[in-house]
Order: C-alpha cells, then structure tokens, then sequence
C-alpha cells in the first residue's frame, strides 16, 4: 500500500483496507509524497476507540519508516479482537504504538524548538505589532492587525484578554477556542462555564478578573462541519509571546494563574510539570504568586463522571489558593 507520508493518507487506506478485511500481515508500506489520498468506504465502517486516533496521531509523526504497520496491525486487532487492546500496555504491539507517540512527540516538540528560536533571532513574531508604552485599550486595538504568525489567516479574529488594567488576578489559558473565536472574546464557551462556576465557588468575581490566553487567535482542524482545537505550534506560542508580556507589564497582578500545560509552560518554563506542581505558588518576572492548575476544559474532558468531579476538585482547589492570595 503506497500512500503519502501523513496521518491522513494512512487513515484513508486502513479504512479500505479494513472494509476488505486485509490481515496487516499481507500488507506492504510504502511512502510517496505525490501519491494522492485514497477514496475510503461509505458510512458504516469500522468503530475506534477515540484515544487509539489521539496516539496514533502523535505515532504518525515519528520518523520510524515502520510506524504505518504498526499503526495498521494495533487498528486491526482493536477491530477484530478486542476494543480494550489499548487497556493493556504489556501488549506487544500496544507498547510499540505508545514508543512511537513518545517518539513522535519528541521529534515535534524538538522542531517545533528549533522553529521558535529561528523565529525569535529573526525578530519575527508579534512584536513589531505591539506598540510601546500602550494602555490595555490601544494593544487591544492594535491586536486586531496582528499577523504575527499563521493562525490569523483562518482565525475568524483575535481574541485579546478581557478585564481591567487594575485587576490583582489574571488568568491565562491557552488560545481561544471555537465559541470565543466566533464572539472575541476568551473564556465565553463551555470551559468558559466551568471557569466561571468554579470561580463563583471560590468566591472570586469574573468581573475583576482579568483573562487571557497565550496565544491570541484559534489553531483547529476542520472535521466535517466541526472545528477542532489544535494545540498551537511552539513557534506561535512564541510569535504571540509580546502580546502576553505586555498585557502583563501593565497590569503587574497580585496573582497569576495559568490555566493547563500550555500557559504553565509560558509563564514557569518549558520544564515545569503540571500535574507535578499545579498549587504550588512560585515568584515569576510577572508577579510575586504566580501559579498553576488545569485549564476548565480538562475537566470536560474528563473520562466519565467520577473523573469530571475529580478534576473539576482540582481546579476549584487550586483556585481557591489564588483567592486566598489575591
């Protein structure tokens, strides 16, 4: 099987594969750049699990030339033998596509790297968007122009933080997501509802809090009618760093909190470990007491019920320390 080298051209040929019921012992891999996309079967394929497409994704992404065939003979059993052969990591085969997510995540976050600093020691990114010594209102205004990076040309807009200059708590969270692209505005979607109802649990009012977002426009893929968060490449976490730092410049909080992995990796550093030491206060350039939890939309993630309340306890923990701060 001839295929493009991408996780879309092999997604297309397993599930042709699939529907003639091939064994992956009686398929060869190969890769040609120009070969076009194979045309899959009609609805009523197959079933996966949705973690198995999560991993292999990232398995995608490595650089082993053996990783279709693993992808394809993992795929295979879950269809034929059993939907919980992702439940068991000793699995030969399963442990070989768990090596080649790591791997793949590796690489990428590695060119990713190499891309960001490029990027920076070309003077690219946002910066030369950002105006010196503005008010809140003027970078606000000057956002709308930014072309820092890529995502503005799919964005609908950029969305800047929301609140007062004044303000002792800031909240920073990842990008925006399809309901704050759509209305401009960060935290107005679903995770946005968490975030405000933990807040109000805690006795924080949204109101004089200030929120934002590392990065200012939306990165998603397109899956049929739906568009689905993509998190955002280092080098536009990088190129949208100016508009973070001078947000932040201006307001100096009391308390800053950055909501998951992503706005954490900003304001700690790209080793800070969130699950590791999310509540726990640390000195920034920023602010005095500055720290980390989940973002909101961890918790709607979660895997069933007992999970979302377990999650959700974190956030609002967490939270509350920010309160007690402030």
């Amino acid at each position: 099987m001839t295929i493009a080298p991408s996780f879309e051209a092999w997604q297309a040929a397993a599930r042709v594969l699939l529907h003639d019921a091939v064994p992956p012992d009686e398929v060869r891999w190969r890769e040609a750049p120009e070969t076009p996309v194979a045309e899959a079967p009609g609805r009523g394929g197959a079933r996966v699990p949705r973690a198995f497409l999560d991993i292999a994704r990232q398995a995608a992404t490595a650089s082993d030339p053996d990783r279709w065939a693993a992808l394809y003979s993992v795929l295979f059993r879950l269809v034929h033998e059993s939907r919980e052969l992702l439940a068991h990591p000793r699995d030969p085969g399963v442990r070989k596509l768990n090596a080649l997510a790591a791997q793949g995540r590796r690489e990428t976050a590695r060119a990713e790297a190499r891309e960001a600093e490029a990027m920076t020691a070309a003077g690219g990114g946002a910066a030369p968007f950002v105006p010196a010594g503005a008010s809140l209102e003027t970078l606000r205004a000057a956002s709308a122009g930014c072309r820092g990076c890529e995502l503005f040309r799919r964005a609908t807009q950029t969305v800047f933080g929301r609140g007062r200059a004044e303000a002792r708590i800031v909240l920073v969270g990842e990008q925006p997501g399809d309901q704050e692209d759509l209305k401009g505005a960060p935290f107005v979607g679903p995770a946005g509802e968490v975030l405000d109802r933990a807040l109000a649990e805690v006795g924080i009012d949204r109101k004089l809090v200030y929120v934002t977002n590392a990065v200012k426009h939306f990165s998603f893929v397109e899956r049929g009618k739906r568009r689905i968060h993509q998190t955002p490449r280092a080098s536009e976490i990088a190129a949208c760093r100016p508009w973070l730092e001078a947000e932040l410049e201006i307001i100096k909080p009391e308390v800053l909190g950055a909501l998951g992995a992503t706005a954490a990796r900003v304001i700690f550093g790209p080793s800070f470990r969130l699950l590791r030491q999310h509540g726990q206060f640390i000195e920034t350039r920023w602010a005095r007491r500055s720290v980390a939890t989940l973002h909101p939309s961890a918790v709607l993630r979660g895997q069933d019920d007992d999970d979302k309340a377990r999650l959700y306890a974190m956030l609002r923990d967490d939270l509350k320390l920010i309160a007690r701060a402030a």
